[in-house]
């Protein structure tokens, strides 16, 4: 019988018998330009636990050493920087085997500041960004909540969130936008056909390579560009029937003034009113009040917890990225819990995340409410742009034909079946858990 609801009372304490850990390597279609550097693969990590009931549950992370701390990516070769996230992985499944818990939030307090000061002392980075911990310890975290689920009877993602988190959680969306992404290299004869496609919800990462004034100069250019290609486009999902763009900066610009002027510029040229938000133009030890900026800037990454969210939410920031494939699921319900409580949208980006994690993703944006303005959730997923095995890596979905994976004019359509199956992430991949020979 489904648990449709659970306290600490009802809930089993469970054992961590035996971990393991592999990865893989994917390679992208062409270099992945952000934050002033260049991704070529990205690592795929599947972490493995074994219950003391003799229940074992994988795990998946994308990592991404260059979103999570890019002062680690310009320090260390591209393998360098995976391997550094790798080996934290590796030490926080050490810190697990053994330990008993009742929830996975519980499990992860335990751990998260002893593997945070793992990761320093390894990468030799004492501001080491938090996100480089929960990017490391998102596969553990997705297979934590699997093995609780198996454990408690749990057979479907409302089901198995807790209580205290349910009404940050409480939408069922029948749609769901899906986001493309583009970065500095992707050539506007694709967003062109992005368009084409029906999607209206356009990711354009800003914060080009050089001098501030040099950014500045590209990303104006940039915008021009990209708004000259698809501004014109129409959609039945906006109010005014205008496509939208997400500007995403990734803590590249150092001054408001900086990003007032390119503000200023998307007012000329006619861009202004089709801005729905710009992500994290500031670095993150800017603590500065940006309500008076004219546009609704969103957290990313310098909302690593739910306490960090709080203090950008005080700052200015109207908008929350969730990212339960970077940040851990557990985490990202603790930030959920804050924006809902303070009235804040969130919707859900994307990691450049497998097609598993896609639908992990796919849970928590069809649960989160719309945000204003708009008739959908919002889903950022840009795997299917980038990694060049992409066809092939789907294949390892266990419904990989299903509709629910698939967009229609720029919207995933979410039915029963994709509700019932939550997605499809209780089932187990055959190809993830050959790599443990089981």
């Amino acid at each position: 019988m489904r648990n449709n609801s659970f306290s600490m009372g009802n809930l089993k304490s469970i054992r961590i018998e035996h971990t393991d850990l592999d990865f893989e390597r994917e390679p992208l279609i062409r270099p992945f330009g952000f934050k002033g550097g260049y991704l070529t693969e990205i690592w795929q990590s599947a972490a493995l636990l074994g219950a003391r009931s003799g229940k074992n549950k994988i795990g998946l992370c994308s990592q991404s050493v260059l979103w999570s701390d890019a002062e680690v990516f310009r320090h260390f070769s591209e393998s360098g920087g995976n391997a550094l996230m790798y080996a934290t992985t590796a030490y926080a499944l050490s810190l697990i085997k053994g330990m008993e818990f009742d929830t996975p939030v519980h499990l992860l307090d335990a751990i998260l500041e002893e593997v945070y000061s793992y990761a320093k002392m390894i990468t030799g980075h004492p501001e080491l960004r938090k996100t480089f911990a929960l990017n490391a310890l998102a596969g553990v975290d997705n297979a934590v909540w699997m093995i609780f689920a198996e454990e408690n009877g749990l057979t479907a993602f409302d089901d198995m969130i807790p209580a205290e988190f349910k009404s940050a959680f409480s939408y069922r969306h029948e749609k769901v936008a899906c986001v493309p992404m583009f970065s500095y290299s992707v050539p506007v004869s694709e967003i062109r056909s992005a368009a084409e496609e029906g999607y209206y919800f356009m990711k354009i990462k800003l914060g080009m390579p050089g001098t501030q004034e040099q950014m500045l100069e590209h990303d104006k250019a940039r915008l021009k560009e990209i708004h000259h290609a698809v501004g014109h486009y129409q959609t039945s999902h906006t109010e005014d029937g205008k496509i939208r763009y997400y500007l995403d900066a990734n803590g590249r610009y150092m001054k408001k003034e900086t990003l007032l002027k390119l503000i200023e510029y998307a007012v000329k040229i006619g861009a202004f009113d089709q801005i729905a938000l710009i992500e994290e133009p500031f670095p993150e030890e800017l603590e500065l009040d940006v309500s008076d900026i004219p546009v609704c800037l969103a957290a990313d990454e310098s909302a690593h917890t739910d306490r960090d969210a709080l203090i950008r939410i005080q700052m200015g920031y109207r908008f929350i990225a969730l990212k339960a494939v970077a940040k851990t699921l557990s985490m990202t319900m603790k930030i959920a819990r804050v924006a809902a409580k303070e009235n804040v949208s969130c919707f859900c980006a994307d990691l450049t995340v497998n097609p598993i994690l896609v639908d992990w993703n796919k849970n928590v944006a069809a649960r989160v409410a719309p945000v204003h303005g708009f008739r959908t959730g919002l889903l950022e997923m840009n795997g299917n742009q980038n990694y060049k095995n992409w066809q092939q890596m789907e294949l390892h979905h266990p419904f990989p034909d299903a509709t629910w994976r698939k967009t229609d004019n720029g919207i995933f359509n979410l039915d029963s079946f994709f509700y019932s199956r939550s997605g499809g992430i209780y089932e187990d991949s055959k190809h993830y858990r050959e790599m443990f020979d089981l």
